[in-house]
């Protein structure tokens, strides 16, 4: 019964912005640490960036702090993705996972369909 749904991806030029966006259901949403990960073409997946279930902790992949920055509502269901100076090297399909706790980013037992978000000039 759970399921997520990201939305938001899309088309970016180098340096530009995008906030994606995971629509959860199927359970109890503010109990659980939720994450995105990525997969760019040829690779595999990449864990991004997680948050714990009240919002109080986030995380980053090293290479990505600074630039992205993970939010969520719980009233709302919905975790976010705000991406600012995109890169070329971030174009992949993005996906919403969630944790197994409240505190435990990593690992994920449930993820999304995913949305691609492609940057180029």
């Amino acid at each position: 019964q759970v399921q997520l749904v990201e939305s938001g991806g899309g088309l970016a030029q180098p340096g530009g912005s995008l906030k994606l966006s995971c629509a959860a259901s199927g359970f109890t949403f503010g109990s659980y640490a939720m994450s995105w990960a990525r997969q760019a073409p040829g690779k595999g997946l990449e864990w991004v960036s997680g948050i714990y279930s009240d919002g109080s902790d986030t995380y980053y992949a090293d290479s990505l702090k600074g630039r992205f920055t993970i939010s969520r509502d719980n009233a709302k269901n919905r975790v976010y993705l705000q991406m600012i100076s995109l890169k070329p090297e971030d174009t992949a399909v993005y996906y919403c996972a969630k944790g197994v706790t409240g505190w435990g980013i990593r690992p994920y037992d449930y993820w999304g369909q995913g949305t691609q978000v492609t940057v180029s000039s």
